[in-house]
């Protein structure tokens, strides 16, 4: 009897026990807090990747209120503390207005891309050898120009209207002597590209500005549909700002074999920005977007798969399963570290 007893004390005090056990291991550091978490309003892998820190945060304990804003209103909101954070903000193209806000918000992490990425011009592979084309500048000669335009002007295809890169494209055509013989196209990005793409499929000459990683260095590989054209020098226009050299070692398809290759200018990156109160208050998420980072290669291949579904969310979600599927392990140590800030 005795021994029945003491079973059953010992197992109303495993019972009692039990709550307080299992609330007391390490309390999760975002439990009862949310967090107001901005995405920019330009679709890319960029999503996907917000779709993965999202995930992150909601392991971490968090309750995420996702929304989707441009990049002026977004450095407003997180001045404000209206926004906690975003996690695609593009630099060096940024900058400028971080510039404006930095007493207030601090970037957070190296960047999302490992490496960076890069930005530049580049010609259908077929016509470089064909015409010795190793550098932008060859873009002076009529006789060169004429190769990619119809009125004796190559028609280059630049960014979207609005975009900063299409600055640094109008700049430097003027910096490189380049607006008698270059004309940009300016429209959406994506169906100029798509004829772009059909004209090199066929043999025909084309030239564009693009940046990898990117849908388009996927479909156009360079080194095997086109090569990149080294700049003549570093020139930015002043609203984009310089972020070292524009030279960069080891570029893929880099023209006549250039090494370092002149691009546009320096490399870029995916950067996270916070509300400095906010990421003061919350370690975890720091050090978890400290740890975030995914290879040049995913971010191309989710670029392409979600120019093949026409940006749709579906596609978007599903890219960020696949890719927590296959990386649970890495994903579950940003977590355990993340978790462990302080």
């Amino acid at each position: 009897m005795k021994a029945m007893m003491r079973a059953a004390t010992i197992a109303a005090c495993a019972a009692l026990a039990t709550p307080a056990m299992a609330a007391s291991p390490q309390a999760l550091p975002g439990a009862g807090k949310t967090i107001h978490y901005a995405q920019t309003d330009s679709l890319g892998a960029n999503y996907v990747a917000v779709q993965i820190v999202k995930k992150a945060l909601t392991s971490l304990g968090y309750e995420v209120n996702l929304s989707t804003m441009g990049t002026v209103l977004f450095f407003q909101a997180v001045a404000q503390g209206d926004v906690d954070m975003e996690t695609d903000v593009n630099f060096p193209q940024s900058e400028p207005d971080f510039r404006v806000v930095q007493s207030q918000a601090e970037m957070v992490g190296g960047g999302e891309i490992i490496g960076g990425g890069i930005n530049g011009y580049l010609i259908d592979k077929k016509t470089a050898v064909a015409h010795n084309i190793t550098s932008l500048e060859q873009m002076k000669d009529p006789k060169i120009a004429a190769l990619f335009g119809d009125d004796n002007k190559a028609q280059l295809i630049s960014c979207d209207p609005g975009w900063s890169c299409g600055d640094v494209v109008n700049y430097q055509l003027d910096k490189f002597g380049l607006r008698q013989t270059v004309h940009p196209v300016s429209g959406k990005y994506e169906a100029l590209m798509a004829d772009a793409v059909t004209r090199v499929k066929e043999g025909k000459p084309a030239f564009f500005y693009a940046w990898s990683p990117s849908w388009t260095v996927n479909v156009l590989v360079p080194g095997k549909d086109v090569v990149w054209l080294p700049t003549p020098a570093d020139a930015l226009p002043p609203n984009v700002p310089n972020h070292g050299s524009a030279l960069v070692n080891g570029v893929e398809g880099c023209a006549g074999g250039a090494n370092p290759c002149r691009m546009a200018m320096a490399s870029w990156n995916y950067g996270a920005v916070a509300n400095k109160q906010f990421i003061a208050a919350n370690p975890a998420v720091k050090r978890l977007v400290e740890q975030i980072r995914f290879p040049s290669a995913t971010w191309s291949a989710w670029e392409l798969a979600i120019s093949k579904g026409n940006g749709a969310t579906a596609v978007v979600s599903t890219l960020a399963d696949q890719w927590l599927a296959a990386n649970k392990t890495q994903f579950d140590g940003w977590v355990d570290t993340a978790r462990n800030a302080h």
